[in-house]
């Protein structure tokens, strides 16, 4: 049986989110002004599970990448995950947030080799920074950098 056809019940986190939001994004006009940004949702959340589990990375940036893993996976967000596309903004401007941070100290080619979207993630990251604070609002922006850079200082 593949994937596909399983009960959504026993898709894993990955395949409900990519379900989520293909079904979204079909129900939803075109002129969304973020659908850009959340259909790459399940490819960022797929590229922080792959860095997590790369030899390459550290455990200090592992750390860090299971932040973001719990921070998509929890119902409680700054934006909760239940309004549609909306829901998912957060989470996307805290991964490129994360990835940003740790491309000071990540060779690119680490996480080059385990990002399975289509365009350049290094310059995809770049622009998703560019517009969090327009598309989360700078205040709910500062307060996810906060989060993590609270959690995360040394």
């Amino acid at each position: 049986m593949c994937t596909h056809e399983l009960p959504y019940k026993e898709h894993d986190f990955y395949q409900k989110l990519r379900i989520k939001v293909h079904d979204w994004q079909r129900e939803k006009s075109a002129d969304y002004k973020w659908m850009e940004y959340v259909v790459l949702a399940p490819d960022l959340f797929h590229l922080i599970v792959k860095l997590s589990l790369d030899k390459d990375v550290t455990p200090t940036q592992k750390a860090q990448l299971l932040f973001v893993i719990a921070y998509f996976i929890s119902p409680i967000d700054l934006i909760p995950d239940p309004i549609p596309g909306v829901g998912l903004l957060d989470d996307i401007a805290l991964a490129a947030f994360v990835l940003n941070s740790l491309l000071n100290s990540i060779d690119p080619q680490v996480i080059q080799r385990n990002w399975a979207g289509e365009e350049d993630i290094l310059i995809l990251v770049k622009r998703i920074i560019n517009k969090a604070d327009e598309m989360i609002g700078s205040g709910l922006y500062r307060k996810l950098v906060r989060l993590f850079r609270n959690k995360f200082s040394d």
